[in-house]
């Protein structure tokens, strides 16, 4: 493969990078911090697009090796929602919720999850298994979804549901969506970017984290590549449509157990 294809591949596989290093840390500046640090430790060692079975494997693989070499310790600044995340952090099974992100938002197969994080492939698809019990066994709480399409807004709601939580209600609309909010406030939004009446689900989340305070969001959009630009904040988990049934679970669990709370502002 030419310097110049693996150059193309890169970039095609940077946004992803950043959505896993944004899920990973809760921020988006963070995020962006380990990111640019892979990609200059790639400029200092081409070598290592060659590891694994794809530039993207080896892409994420070098930001494996960053982020395990300097975690994401809980420093004297952090406080309120983040300090809270960083401490249930600490609580789970080492390399267990890089392992879910890893093969449930980001697709790779088990055996690539494996080569990222540079373990055997039983023990990657063990870390798995447990991050899935740590995290749904963690908490419950209420849902709102924003989603003008019925049948996906069934599924959510099912999905929702099964893990153990409230559906608070489901909007169709902006305005649908800030009314429901108001009559029980929830602690986890779902919301798709465009909706019925052609309102912003983006519009409709801001409102309700103004009205109601700091609370994870899940974004679900058809185009994610459209929002993962970087020339504005970001939300940190961002679902891709169609979606897997394993994908908005593990979603759900990691934002209620993560807590993160930035979003979208336009």
């Amino acid at each position: 493969m030419s310097q110049a294809d693996r150059s193309v591949q890169v970039a095609e596989a940077l946004p992803y990078l950043r959505r896993y290093a944004r899920a990973l840390t809760g921020s988006q500046q963070t995020g962006d911090n380990y990111a640019a640090a892979t990609l200059e430790a790639i400029l200092a060692d081409r070598s290592a697009l060659d590891a694994g079975d794809s530039v993207k494997v080896a892409l994420f693989s070098t930001f494996h090796g960053i982020w395990i070499s300097t975690g994401a310790p809980i420093t004297e600044e952090d406080a309120g929602p983040r300090a809270t995340a960083q401490r249930r952090l600490s609580t789970l099974t080492a390399g267990s919720r890089e392992a879910l992100l890893l093969h449930t938002v980001e697709e790779f197969t088990v055996s690539e999850v494996a080569q990222v994080m540079n373990v055997d492939p039983d023990e990657a698809a063990r870390l798995i298994e447990i991050a899935r019990s740590e995290m749904s066994d963690a908490m419950s709480g209420r849902v709102l979804i924003i989603e003008d399409e019925a049948i996906i807004a069934m599924d959510l709601e099912t999905i929702v549901a099964d893990l153990g939580h409230k559906v608070t209600g489901v909007a169709r609309t902006r305005d649908a969506a800030v009314e429901l909010a108001g009559t029980e406030v929830p602690d986890l939004v779902m919301a798709d970017i465009h909706l019925a009446d052609d309102s912003s689900g983006i519009d409709a989340v801001n409102d309700i984290l103004r009205d109601h305070g700091d609370r994870p969001v899940i974004f679900i959009t058809a185009y994610p590549e459209r929002l993962l630009t970087g020339e504005r904040p970001e939300p940190a988990f961002l679902i891709s449509k169609p979606y897997s049934e394993e994908q908005v679970r593990s979603a759900i669990s990691q934002a209620m157990f993560f807590s993160s709370t930035e979003t979208l502002k336009v």
